[in-house]
């Protein structure tokens, strides 16, 4: 479904990311890994088409996604409370990404009833625009709307940060749950070893720019990862 080659980004020379090839097929529960500065937004921000790459190219179902605006019906992203309309409610920024990918306010409101336990309470019917919730309840905002219109490619930067334990916890069932039950492809970057060793089947590791590591999620993929990481603290 999506198809990397020869992709890099540089700035004044310096290469921030340098992937010859990735592939990641249809359905798929993709995880990225590595420390602060490993490449993991710039990746994101690529496939979002938010920077133009220094060479190479993205392809989401075959669209190069630099050249065309067609993979963005199928594709849906939140990287962070930018992606967001602040003078809004959460209920109109809802209704807005709805009108987007063709659903009205009904089906909006029957979509929102699945995620009650989510928002515990904390987003709907607060009469608070989105620019006055918390950070957690930011993300959860944006996480939400992401899911809108039944995307078949959904893009994730770090989406438990800032979230309460709980919150994390139904994050995770909820993001398993689509990926056991439907055909959406979907990629999460993150700091945390255990939260993407839960959720995606799959994980990629960064070290700057690069791919060092591409395995299936196992039993003992949590231990490996700790190993790898504490490696790079005793070698730094």
């Amino acid at each position: 479904m999506i198809t990397v080659t020869n992709l890099s980004k540089a700035y004044r020379g310096a290469k921030v990311l340098d992937i010859e090839h990735l592939e990641i097929p249809q359905g798929q529960s993709f995880g990225l890994l590595g420390n602060n500065g490993a490449g993991k937004t710039t990746f994101f921000s690529l496939l979002l088409d938010l920077i133009q790459p220094t060479t190479g190219s993205i392809f989401n179902k075959d669209v190069t996604v630099s050249e065309s605006e067609e993979w963005k019906t199928f594709t849906s992203s939140f990287i962070d409370e930018s992606f967001l309309i602040g003078y809004l409610t959460p209920e109109e920024y809802f209704y807005f990404i709805g009108e987007l990918r063709n659903r009205n306010k009904a089906d909006i409101d029957s979509f929102l009833e699945q995620f009650n336990d989510l928002f515990n309470g904390e987003i709907l019917g607060r009469n608070k625009y989105l620019r006055d919730l918390s950070k957690g309840n930011q993300k959860k905002a944006g996480i939400v709307a992401a899911l809108i219109g039944d995307p078949e490619i959904v893009i994730l930067d770090e989406p438990f940060a800032n979230l309460d334990p709980t919150t994390q916890i139904r994050l995770k069932k909820l993001l398993k749950d689509i990926s056991v039950n439907t055909q959406t492809t979907i990629l999460i970057s993150s700091h945390d070893l255990i939260h993407v060793t839960e959720v995606c089947e799959r994980i990629v590791v960064l070290d700057k720019g690069v791919v060092v590591r591409d395995t299936q999620t196992s039993a003992a993929t949590l231990r490996e990862l700790e190993e790898y990481f504490s490696r790079e603290i005793a070698e730094g």
